[in-house]
């Protein structure tokens, strides 16, 4: 009983996997044999979509003014930069000590940044000057 290395045996053989059944591939030999193939296109399927485009679009429609976010103002990059300066850090030494990147302090010294309060939070308390309010500039500390 000599069994050759070049002769296989299948005992069955495996279906194809869900993705395979819609492959390009699978679809284009289904097409060949003359088999039925339905495809749908679902919309938005797998995203976390909470709102409908319709309402966002009639949302924009319906406002008059020009869309934009805010900036932190050019006062409070040079109070940032006065009070980093005074302390004698550079701007790296002041993001290390906010738990923040580097590239962020620049922004809000520039004025390119759009204000998060926590970042403006943490500013001032490392400064220990008043970067909001009425009293900007002012130290930080109890009246």
């Amino acid at each position: 009983m000599a069994e050759s290395w070049d002769e296989v045996t299948y005992i069955r053989k495996r279906q194809p996997k869900a993705s395979q059944m819609r492959s390009q591939q699978a679809v284009i030999a289904a097409q060949r044999s003359g088999g039925e193939v339905e495809t749908s296109k679902k919309w938005s399927a797998g995203q976390n979509k909470q709102h409908l485009a319709s309402k966002d679009t009639a949302k924009l429609d319906r406002e008059t003014e020009e869309l934009h976010h805010s900036k932190v103002g050019h006062d409070v990059g040079v109070l940032i930069q006065q009070g980093r300066q005074a302390k004698k850090w550079t701007q790296k030494d002041l993001a290390t000590r906010i738990n923040e990147k580097g590239q962020v302090v620049n922004d809000y010294e520039s004025g390119r940044a759009i204000p998060n309060q926590q970042v403006m939070t943490k500013l001032e308390r490392a400064l220990g000057i008043k970067l909001r309010g009425k009293d900007k500039g002012q130290p930080l500390g109890k009246k």
